[in-house]
């Protein structure tokens, strides 16, 4: 049997599902399959995935897009990352890395971890403990 590029995007959709202890419903599938179907990690917004979703001919709603890349996230599949104090991107790659957001185009992308040095933080509140430092580097035309 042969496996066409959308099989093979299904099953990766189907077993990133998985890792994270989701039911593989048609709609997570569909949008998995979208988020990390070709292997390639992705940066997106609940509109842009839905737009994505919707020219892929997929029937989902722009509330069931938010709520899915929320259980995403709950399940550690994807982090949020949060532009502004009210833009969110969504990130299918979950290692601590640093990111670009380019102020033009309204884009987030990986930046290199390699230069970047966080000396020290601040402890954090009494009964609190840090649960990950998101490291936005925002980018305009010189």
């Amino acid at each position: 049997m042969h496996l066409t590029a959308s099989d093979t995007g299904t099953e990766r959709g189907a077993t990133w599902l998985k890792a994270g202890g989701l039911r593989p419903t048609r709609q997570r599938l569909a949008l998995a399959a979208l988020l990390v179907g070709d292997g390639q990690n992705r940066h997106v917004t609940a509109e842009s995935l839905y737009a994505l979703s919707s020219s892929a001919g997929e029937k989902v709603s722009l509330a069931t897009v938010y709520n899915t890349l929320r259980a995403f996230c709950d399940a550690g599949l994807m982090n949020e990352v949060v532009v502004d104090g009210s833009k969110s991107y969504f990130d299918t790659r979950t290692d601590d890395h640093p990111h670009f957001y380019w102020e033009d185009s309204h884009r987030l992308t990986d930046a290199s971890a390699e230069e970047l040095e966080i000396a020290s933080l601040p402890q954090a509140p009494e009964g609190m403990a840090i649960s990950r430092v998101d490291v936005v580097i925002r980018l305009r035309k010189a």
